[in-house]
């Protein structure tokens, strides 16, 4: 698939240099680090997809996606922050979706829905079982998200099966430290658009954060299995699709 085209908004995939640095801009706007300023060498193997506006050209969304089989996840980009070998027993092929970010200030809820719309796609065309990433919040103070890391504790675990396990130099065990009550308001307020989307698909977490320092961000590896997706869900993004 090349494009998919709704209303006011265009996704395609990325087709040459200017399009890859148009996507770096967009990283550094969002993220705010040195980090996002240059290409990775996930950048090579993935699928760069950009959400545009129509009318204006500006670009509101990018990320990339690779697929894989769970043996080949530990060259995956989450594997150099998370011991994934719990999830390399999942049966059925992957996509890993990364730097996935909007523009700042973007408040167009139908750029998410097309993203997600063009990802339902590529899981129905090579029947995938596991969609994964790291949700990344912005900013690396723990204190600005303790209300949505004890919800993230309360209600939305991994399984103990496919937990991830600590891999990373620094990080926050949230599960493990966190005992209060969260006022859901505040969670709901802080939380990433890009997570909130995954935990109504379904999604679970890892049970501690990730500070990475380069990305200025602290992140959660977070999984969504397609089984677990709500039936209306699923005819949503393929309505759209």
């Amino acid at each position: 698939m090349r494009e998919l085209i709704r209303g006011h908004l265009k996704a395609r995939r990325a087709a040459d240099a200017n399009d890859m640095a148009r996507a770096l801009a967009l990283r550094v706007a969002a993220f705010g680090a040195a980090g996002a300023q240059t290409a990775d060498v996930f950048d090579q193997q993935c699928t760069q997809v950009l959400i545009e506006d129509l009318h204006t050209g500006e670009l509101l969304c990018c990320f990339r996606l690779m697929q894989m089989t769970p043996d080949a996840l530990t060259r995956s980009y989450s594997a150099q922050f998370y011991e994934l070998s719990g999830l390399a027993q999942h049966d059925g092929p992957m996509i890993e979706l990364g730097r996935f970010c909007t523009a700042p200030g973007l408040r167009d809820p139908d750029v998410l829905r097309l993203a997600w719309a063009w990802i339902a796609r590529q899981v129905d065309a090579a029947g995938v079982t596991l969609l994964f990433g790291c949700s990344s919040f912005r900013g690396t103070q723990t204190t600005d998200y303790l209300d949505t890391f004890a919800m993230l504790r309360a209600r939305h675990l991994a399984p103990e099966r496919w937990l991830p396990r600590v891999k990373a130099p620094e990080v926050f065990r949230f599960a493990a430290r966190l005992r209060r009550k969260p006022d859901i308001r505040t969670a709901m307020a802080r939380m990433p658009p890009l997570l909130r989307s995954y935990l109504m698909m379904g999604a679970w977490v890892s049970d501690h954060a990730v500070v990475d320092r380069q990305m200025n961000t602290l992140h959660v590896f977070t999984g969504v299995e397609t089984s677990a997706i709500p039936p209306a869900r699923k005819r949503l993004l393929r309505a759209i699709a």
